[in-house]
């Protein structure tokens, strides 16, 4: 089905363009074409609230225009002023004089509805790699009461890594003269494993001088 540019001073051909433009940012896919500068053209003016699609596609063709173009454009108005056509002939694509119908309503070509459907994929793809994270209370104990525990606290946070961040900690009387470092951390659920930061991290040399062995007391989603 094809539109005339006659039409588009009508509302029922700008109601016609507005259905079509509905979820594009260009007559011709996802950028400005000739035809944007044709159908642009043909639009007296900017139809207002009427017509949201038409009016946000006349608003960007509008600012495109002066920007690349200031001044000039094929007999085209600049944001409502009429612009010079000198000089324009090498610096806009003009109109074909024998195109008085612009279809504007045809199928999608077979090369946009590929880059819709890598543009849907790579949102989709972007999703998946937000990760989630989680808040894990950890207990840290020492092999007796003369461990220095300062030096044990640090042991701990000297453990670094991305996604892994060390947060508030305090000491908890175990018995017998025996504390234990009781310290939150957040981690990237992707990037850390709570059970390898323990056995590869925290219990092998040299933090084994001072950690005896760690135990997850409570692990929440953030």
């Amino acid at each position: 089905m094809a539109i005339t540019f006659s039409d588009l001073h009508t509302e029922s051909g700008l109601k016609s363009l507005d259905d079509f433009l509905s979820g594009k940012s260009y007559v011709s896919g996802n950028k400005l074409t000739k035809d944007d500068i044709k159908v642009y053209a043909a639009v007296l003016k900017n139809p207002g609230d009427s017509f949201p699609n038409v009016s946000q596609w006349y608003n960007c063709v509008c600012s495109h225009l002066a920007t690349c173009f200031p001044g000039k454009a094929v007999g085209v108005g600049l944001c409502g002023k009429a612009a010079p056509a000198e000089s324009a002939e090498a610096e806009a694509p003009a109109a074909d004089d024998d195109d008085d119908d612009l279809d504007l309503f045809g199928d999608e070509t077979e090369e946009e509805k590929k880059a819709a459907e890598e543009r849907e994929a790579s949102k989709k793809s972007a999703k998946k790699k937000e990760s989630g994270k989680s808040s894990v209370l950890l207990d840290v104990k020492p092999w007796d009461d003369e461990t220095d525990m300062k030096k044990l606290e640090e042991a701990v946070r000297s453990v670094e890594m991305p996604g892994l961040l060390w947060g508030a900690s305090k000491l908890a009387a175990v018995g017998y003269g025996i504390k234990k470092l009781q310290i939150m951390l957040t981690i990237v659920d992707d990037l850390v494993s709570v059970d390898n930061l323990i056995e590869e991290h925290l219990t092998t040399e040299p933090r084994n001088e001072h950690i005896q062995s760690c135990d997850i007391v409570a692990f929440n989603k953030i």
